[in-house]
């Protein structure tokens, strides 16, 4: 037997009638942002029947996709095979197939809570490089995945988000840069060893307006001064 003989026969391609062609060509139109099927009735002015009957057609053809859209779960929408489902569509990071992750979500606020009880200050950037360095988690995050969950850990108020003003505990992060730290009174950072976990600054409510040149400033603060003189 020859060699010409035993090459594998091509797959036959998909025979598509002229309603599923006007079906593939509207969904394709939409790219990553899908489309709901009572849409694509409207855009193509097919019946509920025949637009059924495509669909099929073309997931079954391999062409489209069905995807869950995280605002609109109880909507079926379709998708061209080459593209992939925008963030507008999955919800983004945060979501899976259309569901908030709140096991992840959970588990990045308490190791972020960790980090930051053990750094005392830092940065969101601190944050998201003492993630990188140390692996904790097996999935992969960004730094703006972080932020997000630093933004949101504030409005819980399990931490506090306060601006640097270059001294005591915030030394090495730049002055007016955004920080965070937990607030006064956590039972967990551990007990306060000397005037240096006392500064003042960092339960401050006008620290976000304190600046070394302005009217609000270390070398005029009062309560800074007596601190110094501890």
């Amino acid at each position: 037997m020859s060699l010409l003989n035993k090459r594998k026969k091509p797959e036959p391609k998909a025979v598509l009638v002229e309603s599923d062609r006007k079906v593939l060509e509207v969904i394709k139109s939409k790219k990553e942002m899908a489309i709901w099927s009572r849409d694509l009735k409207m855009e193509t002015n097919l019946s509920d029947v025949v637009i059924s009957k495509s669909l099929k057609n073309l997931l079954n053809s391999s062409l489209i996709k069905e995807v869950v859209h995280a605002q609109q779960k109880g909507r079926k929408h379709y998708i061209a095979a080459e593209f992939e489902p925008s963030k507008e569509v999955t919800g983004g990071s945060w979501y899976v197939n259309g569901d908030l992750d709140t096991a992840f979500i959970d588990q990045l606020k308490d190791l972020c809570l960790k980090i930051i009880r053990k750094l005392k200050v830092v940065t969101a950037d601190g944050v998201y490089d003492f993630f990188k360095t140390n692996r904790l988690t097996n999935t992969d995050c960004t730094s703006q995945q972080i932020s997000e969950i630093l933004r949101s850990m504030v409005l819980d108020n399990m931490i506090i988000d306060v601006k640097s003003t270059g001294l005591g505990e915030y030394h090495s992060i730049p002055i007016g840069k955004l920080c965070y730290r937990c607030p006064p009174g956590d039972v967990n950072q551990g007990p306060k060893k000397g005037a240096l976990v006392s500064i003042p600054c960092g339960v401050c409510p006008r620290i976000r307006e304190c600046t070394p040149d302005g009217l609000i400033s270390p070398t005029t603060c009062v309560y800074y001064n007596k601190w110094l003189d501890f």
